[in-house]
């Protein structure tokens, strides 16, 4: 469920206009590109904007979930397009889903946009902007980008299904375009905005809005109280942990190595929770090097997350350095929520590197450099105090720059700031259009 936000200080009033959001999965969904667009949209809402969302019918593990074509949510239009229903396994299956909703939204876009409309475009699926930019200049709506993560850059970069040349080129200058037109363009990190502007998006278009965690909490605890470590039995081991997917984009290769230099000493135990391409080459690695001081879990329930991240000592995080400017680890956020130090392994300065450096909330190791991040790990265990440190800095900052009514208070800002400079929207309080559908 959506996060209940508080404002600080008097309720903030926000006018009619209304904003339509795009993205393929919403609410009831729970994958985190839904669960952010909903905490958003709901509390734009809850605020007194009209709001509508155009998104799918299915679920992000679910490709056959017969979500209805129309519902009002907690003073949310949701608009369900029809798209096919290949699912994710295989990639042709998937680009047949893209496309057909590319086509779906066009179509929905034209018959829902309004003159001076605030059209919000997510990055799922990929390359959403280019459609989104083309219905707001035929409607006369006002184009906000919101990025999670850059294409094409990441698919060619990744490697799994590279991009032809000429036809990346193209769909990169064509993005660049549907960037250039937007009013505003929301990224996650400034590493993504600095990456923009090199890509000649203009500066004062660019707003970074950092992402939020999107579990529910109960603070710092000890890691003894956890439910899953006593299950698993490991009260009197210092638990190296990662949850979340283990995907091309991350480093398996120095978690193995820096598991088998440890693999001495019998207080250490590494635990990876979740699933991905690289957690099942993980998993091979650490049989054929016989690790006894690794273990595997499945991705733990929602409700148990928070559970699940306080069972650890320190969290583990990685990103390739190609990376850096595409995209942002959101296991991240979960783990600052928990309390918990950082062992980041990636670009010394990556986005996560630079926060956790002015933060201090974990330490940061090169990626490839599995000695380095054996070493941090002992010095985190030998170090008591300055974990416990590290992780109080790491629920400041969670609770701070991090917190989810911060992005709303920084969402309803922008919302309010685009609509007082367009002619013709109506004033804060005044009646205007009733929600269509």
């Amino acid at each position: 469920m959506p996060f209940s936000h508080e404002w600080s200080g008097a309720p903030m009033t926000i006018g009619k206009a209304r904003v339509l959001f795009v993205n393929r999965y919403f609410y009831p969904d729970e994958s985190a590109s839904s669960q952010l667009l909903s905490d958003i949209a709901f509390g734009l809402a809850e605020s007194g904007m009209q709001v509508h969302v155009v998104c799918s019918r299915q679920l992000y593990g679910h490709s056959d979930a017969g979500l209805s074509a129309y519902e009002m949510i907690r003073g949310v239009a949701i608009h369900r397009i029809w798209t096919t229903r290949f699912g994710r396994n295989h990639l042709l299956g998937r680009g047949l889903d893209y496309l057909s909703f590319y086509l779906s939204c066009t179509v929905a876009l034209l018959r829902l946009l309004k003159v001076r409309d605030l059209l919000v475009a997510k990055t799922d699926p990929p390359l959403i902007s280019i459609v989104a930019a083309v219905a707001a200049k035929c409607k006369g709506a006002i184009l906000v980008n919101w990025l999670q993560d850059v294409f094409p850059e990441v698919a060619s970069t990744l490697g799994a299904a590279p991009l032809l040349a000429p036809l990346h080129w193209t769909l990169r200058r064509w993005r660049d375009a549907s960037l250039r037109s937007a009013r505003v363009n929301i990224v996650i990190g400034l590493r993504m905005k600095e990456y923009l502007i090199g890509r000649g998006i203009a500066p004062a278009t660019i707003r970074v809005i950092e992402n939020w965690a999107i579990i529910d909490t109960c603070g710092p605890a000890p890691p003894h109280p956890s439910k899953l470590r006593q299950r698993l039995g490991l009260e009197e081991r210092f638990v190296v942990e990662y949850s979340g997917n283990l995907g091309r984009a991350h480093d398996y290769i120095t978690f193995g190595e820096a598991a088998l230099a440890l693999h001495g000493d019998p207080n250490v135990q590494f635990l990876f929770i979740g699933g991905g391409v690289r957690m099942n080459d993980l998993q091979i690695m650490v049989k054929q090097l016989r690790l006894s001081n690794v273990q595997f879990l499945p991705y733990q329930p929602r409700e148990s997350l928070g559970d699940a991240l306080a069972s650890a000592d320190v969290h583990l995080v990685s990103l390739s350095p190609l990376l850096e400017g595409f995209v942002v680890p959101s296991k991240f956020y979960g783990i600052l929520a928990a309390g918990r130090p950082v062992v980041f392994v990636g670009d010394p300065d990556g986005e996560l590197a630079r926060v956790i450096g002015a933060s201090k909330c974990g330490l940061v190791v090169r990626a490839g450099d599995a000695a380095g991040l054996a070493a941090a790990i002992n010095h985190l265990r030998d170090h008591p105090d300055q974990r416990i440190a590290m992780g109080r800095a790491a629920r400041e900052l969670s609770t701070g720059r991090f917190d989810s009514s911060q992005a709303l208070r920084s969402w309803a800002a922008l919302v309010t700031g685009i609509q007082a400079s367009v002619p013709g929207v109506p004033p804060t309080g005044t009646a205007s259009d009733s929600n269509s559908s």
